[in-house]
C-alpha cells in the first residue's frame, strides 16, 4: 500500500499516492459492497494500488473514475472466486461486519446499502448484477462509466441495472427505521435476551423471523436457518443469554446501524445484527467466525 520512500518526507507524497489516498475510503466501500468481505476488499485495494503505480497519470482524464473502474474489475474477479469458496463453507455465510464511524449512519443511503440485511440481499445477485447495482444505485455512476468497469455496453448495463433493481426491490427491507426506534428495539431485545424473558422476546420478533449464525466451522453456530418467533426466542434465551452471562453484551454501530457485540474476556466473540420491518425484528444475523471479526476492533471509514 502507499508508502513514502526514505528521504521523501519533505516533498510529501507523489501525485499517484495522493490520488489513491484521496479516494481510498471510497474504493474500499465499492470493493466491500461488491464482495461482502472486508478482508477481500483490502486485498482488492492492494491489487488496485499495484496497477495504479504503473499508470501514466498524464493519460488519465478522471483519476477517481479510473480508480473505481480498476477496483470494480478486481472485485468482480475476486467475487467469482469467493463464490467458489462459499460453496464449501461450513454453515450459513454472512457478510463480514464492520465497526463503522458515526458519520456512516448520518448518510441514510450509504447506511442502508451496507446494512447486514441489504448485504444479504446483494448476495442473491449474480456478480455483474451486483457490481452494476452498487455502482449505479449507491455511487450514482453514469451508465457509460459502469459499462467500462464491467466490460459491457451501456445498453446492456441499463438492462442489467433494471433487472438488479427489481430483484433488490422485492427483497430489501420494507422501509428505513429511524435510528432511535432501532436502538429502542435493540435495547428491549438485549434486556429480554439477558434475562431469558421469552414473552418479551416474542413481543419483539416477527412471526416469520429468521435467525442465521455464521461460525465458519470454527465457532459453534446454528448449521442452518432457524425460522419462527417461538423457535428463535428459545434459541436466543438459551444461547445468547448464557453467553451474555459470561461476558458483556453492548450496543455498537455495525455497518451503519445499531447492533449488539458480545465480548468474552475482552475479545469480540459474536456480532449480532438485526433487520427491522414495521417495528418487528424480521432477521437476526450472528457472526461468530473469528476470521470475520478483525474489523470490529477499530472503526472503518466508508465513503460514497
Amino acid at each position: 500500500m502507499p508508502r513514502t520512500a526514505p528521504g521523501d518526507h519533505d516533498r510529501g507524497p507523489d501525485p499517484a499516492t495522493e490520488a489513491f489516498l484521496a479516494h481510498r475510503n471510497l474504493l474500499f466501500t465499492v470493493a466491500y459492497e461488491v464482495l461482502g468481505s472486508a478482508a477481500d476488499a483490502e486485498d482488492v485495494l492492494q491489487e488496485t494500488w499495484l496497477r495504479w503505480v504503473g499508470v501514466d497519470l498524464g493519460e488519465v482524464r478522471d483519476r477517481r473514475a479510473y480508480l473505481v473502474r480498476v477496483t470494480t474489475r478486481q472485485a468482480l474477479g475476486r467475487l467469482r472466486a469467493l463464490g467458489r469458496r462459499k460453496e464449501s463453507y461450513v454453515g450459513p455465510w454472512l457478510p463480514e461486519p464492520l465497526l463503522t464511524s458515526p458519520d456512516v449512519a448520518e448518510d441514510v443511503e450509504l447506511a442502508d446499502s451496507v446494512s447486514m440485511a441489504m448485504m444479504l440481499v446483494l448476495e442473491t445477485l449474480a456478480p455483474t448484477e451486483r457490481a452494476v447495482f452498487v455502482l449505479r444505485e449507491v455511487f450514482d455512476l453514469a451508465y457509460g462509466e459502469i459499462a467500462e468497469a464491467v466490460d459491457k455496453s451501456p445498453a446492456a448495463v441499463r438492462q442489467i441495472a433494471h433487472r438488479a433493481r427489481a430483484h433488490v426491490a422485492a427483497r430489501r427491507p420494507r422501509g428505513a427505521v429511524p435510528a432511535e426506534q432501532a436502538r429502542d428495539a435493540l435495547d428491549a431485545f438485549r434486556r429480554a435476551t439477558e434475562t431469558g424473558d421469552l414473552r418479551g422476546l416474542l413481543d419483539l420478533l416477527a412471526p416469520d423471523v429468521v435467525f442465521l449464525g455464521d461460525g465458519g466451522g470454527i465457532k459453534q453456530a446454528v448449521p442452518r436457518p432457524v425460522v419462527g418467533a417461538d423457535r428463535v426466542a428459545r434459541l436466543l434465551a438459551a444461547g445468547v443469554g448464557r453467553l451474555a452471562a459470561l461476558g458483556s453484551l453492548r450496543p455498537e454501530q455495525v455497518n451503519g446501524h445499531p447492533a449488539l457485540v458480545l465480548r468474552l474476556d475482552g475479545e469480540v466473540d459474536t456480532v449480532l445484527a438485526v433487520r427491522v420491518d414495521d417495528g418487528l425484528i424480521t432477521g437476526l444475523y450472528a457472526v461468530r467466525n473469528p476470521e470475520k471479526l478483525s474489523h470490529m476492533e477499530r472503526e472503518t471509514v466508508l465513503r460514497r
